[in-house]
């Protein structure tokens, strides 16, 4: 019999800029991950993404893995050369998102940098209204990671997706059904916003969803502020930060998500470089335990 525990899967993201993307995947194919997010950082490198779906999707085999999604950030609304082929690669993607078996390509929504986040809006509807039927008609949805990039409602280089002031504005704009959202626990908890209640709110627009969490150091808050020198917060693996993962996927399962929950690893400050995946395989271990361990059939 299927494994019901599945219909939300623990894997990881891929860096696939480089062009290694299928011999990242093939390297810890084996450690148990369930999926994989191939993601390019604000360029393909003009790689020939069907051919690298077919070899990720080879690397992968007869194993029971899958790619729902893969990832392309940079910031598609300005007119800068790295930010054309941002724009040309979100096109890419969504017309291969099919060679490797995607249903979604995730990023980041881009802004016009350095004004309030209000002015990006025209540009945004512009550009996304035609990205979304480009999506539409290939059957693939589009996902916004919630990241602010150190950005914030008067300022940012990146993104607008941040926050659920943003998002109604951006629904407002884009009402397209296949435009949502790229969600973690973790962006929330650096705005000090809690979790939970959003998923009650929001999970209909979650198409995809990070593992990545944070440690709020309220110590140094209470004594310093958030805009001291000393730092108020880490983003962390998850199983070494505050969110109760057990309690965020029993409100994605109420809420009816079904997909993929694929950590986001390079940022935490202790279990990265030579620890990286160290970090990363107690993660998918918490996380296979917080949503329940494999069932089993039993004879009759």
């Amino acid at each position: 019999m299927s494994d019901p525990a599945k219909t939300i899967r623990i894997g990881t993201m891929i860096q696939g800029t480089a062009g290694k993307a299928a011999e990242n995947i093939a390297a810890i194919a084996d450690l148990g991950f369930e999926s994989f997010e191939p993601f390019f950082w604000q360029t393909t490198n003009g790689q020939d993404l069907a051919e690298l779906g077919k070899r990720s999707l080879d690397a992968i085999g007869n194993r029971d893995i899958t790619i729902s999604t893969i990832g392309m950030f940079g910031n598609p609304l300005e007119d800068q050369e790295m930010d054309r082929q941002t724009l040309q690669g979100w096109k890419d993607c969504i017309d291969n998102a099919h060679h490797f078996g995607a249903t979604t390509v995730a990023g980041f929504t881009g802004r016009v940098r350095n004004k309030p986040l209000t002015d990006s809006l025209p540009r945004y509807k512009e550009v996304w209204s035609e990205l979304a039927k480009r999506a539409a008609d290939k059957g693939v949805k589009i996902a916004f990671e919630n990241c602010a990039m150190d950005g914030n409602w008067a300022s940012g280089d990146w993104n607008i997706a941040h926050n659920p002031d943003a998002w109604e504005l951006m629904f407002n704009e884009t009402l397209d059904d296949n435009i949502g959202l790229e969600w973690e626990p973790c962006h929330q908890l650096v705005y000090l916003i809690d979790p939970i209640p959003q998923i009650r709110k929001w999970a209909h627009k979650f198409f995809h969803v990070h593992g990545k969490d944070a440690t709020i150091r309220w110590e140094v808050i209470k004594e310093h502020g958030i805009f001291g020198k000393e730092k108020f917060v880490f983003m962390r693996t998850p199983g070494f930060g505050d969110t109760n993962w057990t309690d965020v996927i029993s409100e994605l399962r109420l809420a009816g998500y079904e997909g993929s929950i694929d950590i986001e690893g390079w940022h935490d400050p202790v279990y990265r470089d030579a620890l990286e995946m160290t970090g990363q395989v107690r993660g998918l271990n918490y996380l296979k335990n917080c949503r329940g361990g494999e069932f089993v059939a039993m004879a009759s």
